[in-house]
């Protein structure tokens, strides 16, 4: 069973950064995107940042210029770097996987909090 493991996540004091990582074990096979979602409390689930099968990137315009979403190959992990962090990122952060055929996978998230 493939596996999705986020890390990276932590403290941070506003306009710091954090460069988010997501790990693969097992073998994901028909990727449609690979993404970042996250969830504050009592907040629904929201995108992030998706990188398309295509390479097409796509950002939530509330993350838009502070946060680049890229994929290193050679070590088959999914990275989100963050820049210029606000308190109201603060979220649990999780790793998705969109597949053509069948269902996606999602990692078990990893804690950002902004602040002060």
């Amino acid at each position: 069973q493939a596996q999705l493991v986020e890390s990276g996540g932590g403290l941070v004091q506003p306009g710091g950064s954090l460069r988010l990582s997501c790990a693969g074990s097992g073998s994901i096979t028909d990727i449609e995107s690979m993404g970042w979602y996250r969830q504050a409390p009592g907040k629904q689930r929201d995108m992030v940042a998706v990188l398309s099968r295509d390479g097409t990137t796509t950002y939530a315009d509330s993350m838009k210029g502070r946060v680049t979403i890229s994929r290193d190959n050679t070590t088959n992990t999914l990275v989100l770097q963050m820049n210029s962090l606000k308190p109201d990122d603060t979220a649990v952060y999780y790793c998705h996987v969109r597949r053509i055929w069948g269902s996606p996978y999602w990692g078990q998230g990893t804690q950002v909090t902004v602040s002060s």
